[in-house]
């Protein structure tokens, strides 16, 4: 994610924009009236309150549209294997039955399939759901080919607008022939990223769709003219958290919103190539460049019982939180450095990739014993306590363990904990809530 300015952020704890009450009289917000009006002017809705609210906004707009043009029984919603989770998900909640559209082995999608499936459902095609630059990292040559074939075939398509860092100032969604899109403001305009909280993940949309755009019970001044029932609570979604972008795009203006994406590219590319050496760099275009992010393949050290979390977790001996991990692939590292970092930071954590692959290669030839789940990865990360331990019988040392690298003895992050089973969580039952004998009444409490 990108990293946030203190000037931008600073509005969202001045109590005359974190006061006030999403549903106050209008003659007390004339001054979030205008916020939000320059906003609009360059977001459109502001009122979906994540990304995949803003994917159920987008097809909820499409669905009135179709209604509203007698083409009410289309239902049908193509969706690439691809796609991120929450693609599917949006288009059931939509009330549309989700077709999938095969990808091909380089990851982009099957033109032919796609083909296939859009005029076996044309009489019930509503819509096309698409990432761009794809879900893979890269800019895809066939989607101009792809729109175009949904729209000869009846449907409305779908731009998931998760990867639009790569899109501000260069390109955009109408160019490539999108009718809706969400636009992710944690990963383009520079807001925190919500984790359950507060986000926001508005939507714009080609002129035939506006009209349609989520309105508000207790707000006129929501929504186009025929707008469809509110998305969110709150009419404008998190307005606060609006004041974000908002001072990210008036400070940086036009050119700098375009910099930031070149920038953004430029980065991406320089750590693919000096990781490409000592990695599988997955998917390229055909120029072998990728967009603003990129995708490490790790499916060959499960030879050695290396996985992508035991990567991940020893990076932070390296002072890094990890990239995202098993997505778009289970065995794959999803790297964004965005346009935040220096020359210096992308070169540390380039640096530390290559250090933990000789890492990895000194487990394959033995060097750190024949047991393949005590090593440096495996047993990663490592806190402070490692260096206070009476005892060492690990087949390494410490100073590996916690100074891998020479920036680490300069400039060292402690993680809080070692090694936790991260399955285990998921799949047993844990409760937190005491004993129920501690809960129960007794007469000797009550004295």
């Amino acid at each position: 994610m990108k990293l946030n300015s203190t000037t931008s952020m600073s509005l969202l704890s001045d109590p005359r924009y974190n006061g006030i009450h999403p549903f106050a009289p209008p003659e007390q917000t004339k001054g979030y009236a205008e916020l939000i009006a320059e906003l609009e002017s360059d977001l459109l809705s502001l009122q979906p309150n994540s990304g995949a609210q803003g994917e159920f906004a987008g097809l909820s707009v499409i669905r009135a549209y179709l209604d509203a043009n007698g083409q009410g029984h289309r239902d049908i919603c193509l969706v690439p294997t691809s796609a991120h989770g929450t693609n599917p998900a949006s288009a059931v909640m939509a009330g549309m039955r989700v077709v999938a559209v095969k990808s091909q082995a380089d990851g982009n999608l099957d033109l032919a399939d796609l083909r296939e499936k859009a005029e076996k459902y044309k009489d019930s095609l509503a819509a096309f759901m698409v990432t761009y630059p794809s879900t893979h990292g890269v800019y895809e040559e066939g989607v101009r080919e792809a729109c175009e074939l949904i729209h000869a075939n009846g449907g409305q398509v779908y731009m998931d607008g998760a990867n639009m860092q790569a899109q501000v100032g260069l390109t955009s969604p109408g160019v490539i022939g999108a009718d809706v899109t969400h636009l992710n403001l944690h990963k383009t305009f520079s807001i925190p990223h919500g984790g359950g909280g507060p986000g926001v993940g508005p939507i714009g949309c080609a002129a035939h769709l506006a009209p349609y755009l989520p309105g508000h019970p207790l707000d006129s001044r929501a929504g186009g003219e025929k707008a469809i029932e509110a998305i969110s609570a709150a009419p404008w979604g998190s307005a606060s958290i609006l004041t974000i972008a908002w001072a990210y795009i008036k400070m940086l203006g036009w050119q700098g919103l375009r910099k930031s994406s070149t920038v953004s590219l430029l980065s991406a590319n320089y750590m693919a190539k000096r990781l490409a050496p000592h990695y599988k760099l997955r998917y390229v275009n055909g120029n072998g460049r990728c967009a603003h992010e990129f995708l490490l393949d790790l499916a060959e050290f499960g030879a050695h019982k290396i996985t992508v979390s035991d990567v991940a977790k020893r990076l932070h001996d390296y002072g890094f939180h990890s990239p995202t991990c098993s997505w778009p692939i289970s065995t794959g590292l999803l790297i964004e450095p965005t346009e935040s970092e220096s020359l210096a930071e992308l070169d540390r954590f380039c640096d530390a990739m290559i250090s933990i692959r000789g890492e990895i290669q000194d487990i394959a030839d033995g060097k750190q014993g024949d047991d393949p789940t005590n090593n440096s990865l495996k047993n990663a990360p490592h806190p402070v306590e490692c260096l206070s331990d009476g005892e060492w019988d690990r087949p390494y040392s410490r100073q590996l363990a916690v100074y891998p690298s020479r920036a680490t003895r300069k400039r060292k992050f402690w993680p809080s904990v070692g090694r936790l089973d991260d399955a285990h969580g998921d799949m047993n039952l844990i409760c937190e809530c005491g004993d129920v004998a501690d809960y129960a009444f007794e007469e000797s409490k009550k004295k």
